[in-house]
């Protein structure tokens, strides 16, 4: 017995010294380094041809050292830091865009609904090859966002390159106060509505939750509810959380695992559900990012909602923000996102459970129903089958008649003006996707039936 504590004692003490070794060494090595990046600085501030500014030269080695990370992780001066504290306000100046860099090349994941940007005409995917003449090749997010913040009523040009088009275009934006409203509803009439989530913020999920009581005050229940998140480039995740908690009564929503791949943080639904039961459809496409697919995930896993559309962008990375001393920020990845069935987002996104590729449009509303063909009980002279001679020749007429009208009643919507639509039927006419997702929620309770 004395002689296997020694042992034990001697395990733990040849650990320890292990353990020792390694950090001294990391240690050793880190004080090296830091000893190579200090004779620089001071071989620079004594010799170099001009006077440098200490602090900017200290701000360009910590922005260097984090490009060797990711584009998401970031530093921020103080001033820079100050305006990125109110981005997630619903107000803030600027153009009101979403960007990453995508192959060294400064891309934009979607412009926010009527912000400048959206109006001026930059579209999701644009590649910016230069700000105001200046190019943005090397620069990070943060960078890039420095040049094009500006007072309101300052114009800012941006260098597009567009898949569309083979030559660059230049699109000149004026900043302005960027007034977000992230949900937009529609009432797709029956009971059922429309919702389209342009971001993630302050009170997204309390927004939501109240459109939808004002929906059923007025409709008794919800029918069928569309969400839609395409273009949406995320946002504030609790919100994300909140949002998803409105529809899911029990389970997990969403988890996050930093470097220790045994910890792992999960949010999980507070079981309060207030929308628990309607059926419901969750749009997304290549551009729904972030947030966006935090919730599509949680809907997906838990078996809530069918996901329509096209595979989301793959942003599954946490970051965390950290406050220093002298007022600056730093913008930190620190972990991946996970769906409730344990997926990763990062890089690979949300793939939709009815895959729908998008048209134009322009293309869509000219659209013609091509017209039935024809069946054998359609040939003159056709050998009658047993339901024929029982049924009422009137009757026959009439649903005839009825899968005419029925046929026809896309062409009708298509080639009518836009004043003279309801909201509903401009909605559905000018936007593919949500035609064919409205579709599959009138047949909701049909299509639940046969697969059961």
């Amino acid at each position: 017995m004395k002689a296997t504590r020694i042992t034990l004692i001697k395990s733990v003490i040849g650990i320890i010294a292990v353990s020792s070794v390694f950090l001294y060494s990391t240690a050793q090595e880190r004080y090296t380094e830091l000893q190579n990046f200090s004779k620089v600085l001071n071989l620079i501030q004594q010799y170099y041809v001009e006077e440098v500014d200490t602090k900017k030269l200290i701000q360009g080695a910590i922005k260097g050292m984090l490009k060797e990370l990711d584009p998401h992780t970031s530093f921020m001066a103080a001033d820079v830091f100050k305006e990125f504290e109110t981005e997630t306000s619903g107000e803030f100046g600027g153009l009101g865009i979403e960007m990453s860099i995508q192959n060294g090349v400064l891309t934009i994941i979607s412009p926010i609904e009527d912000t400048p940007a959206w109006i001026a005409g930059v579209k999701p995917g644009d590649k910016v090859i230069a700000i105001d003449k200046k190019s943005t090749k090397g620069l990070s997010l943060v960078e890039a966002s420095q040049y094009i913040r500006g007072k309101n009523g300052t114009k800012v040009v941006l260098k597009i390159v567009r898949e569309s088009n083979p030559n660059p275009i230049d699109i000149t934006i004026t900043r302005g106060q960027v007034k977000i409203k992230s949900v937009k509803y529609t009432d797709m009439e029956d009971g059922y509505a429309y919702v389209r989530v342009t971001s993630f913020i302050e009170n997204t999920a309390k927004d939501l939750e109240k459109i939808l009581d004002k929906h059923m005050d007025k409709n008794k229940k919800i029918e069928g509810l569309i969400i839609d998140l395409r273009r949406n480039p995320g946002g504030l995740l609790d919100q994300a959380i909140k949002m998803s908690d409105l529809f899911i009564s029990d389970g997990v929503i969403v988890s996050t695992i930093g470097r220790n791949k045994k910890e792992k943080e999960l949010s999980v639904a507070s079981k309060k559900a207030k929308f628990k039961d309607c059926p419901l459809i969750v749009l997304v496409n290549e551009y729904s990012a972030s947030a966006s697919e935090i919730v599509s995930g949680a809907l997906q896993d838990n078996k809530r909602a069918l996901i329509v559309g096209e595979r989301t962008f793959g942003k599954g990375s946490v970051q965390s923000i950290v406050k220093l001393p002298d007022g600056s920020g730093l913008k930190l990845t620190v972990a991946r996102y996970y769906t409730p069935k344990g997926v990763s987002i990062q890089a690979e996104g949300i793939k939709p459970d009815i895959e729908i590729e998008d048209i134009e449009a322009e293309a869509f509303a000219k659209a013609i129903v091509k017209q039935k063909g024809s069946r054998e009980k359609d040939i003159q002279g056709h050998l009658r089958g047993d339901r024929e001679d029982q049924e009422d020749a009137a009757e026959n007429d009439k649903k005839q008649n009825a899968a005419t009208n029925a046929t026809s009643w896309w062409n009708d919507v298509a080639t009518s003006k836009d004043e003279n639509l309801s909201p509903k039927m401009k909605l559905l006419k000018g936007d593919f996707q949500v035609y064919q997702a409205f579709n599959y929620l009138k047949t909701w309770k049909t299509l639940k039936v046969l697969t059961k």
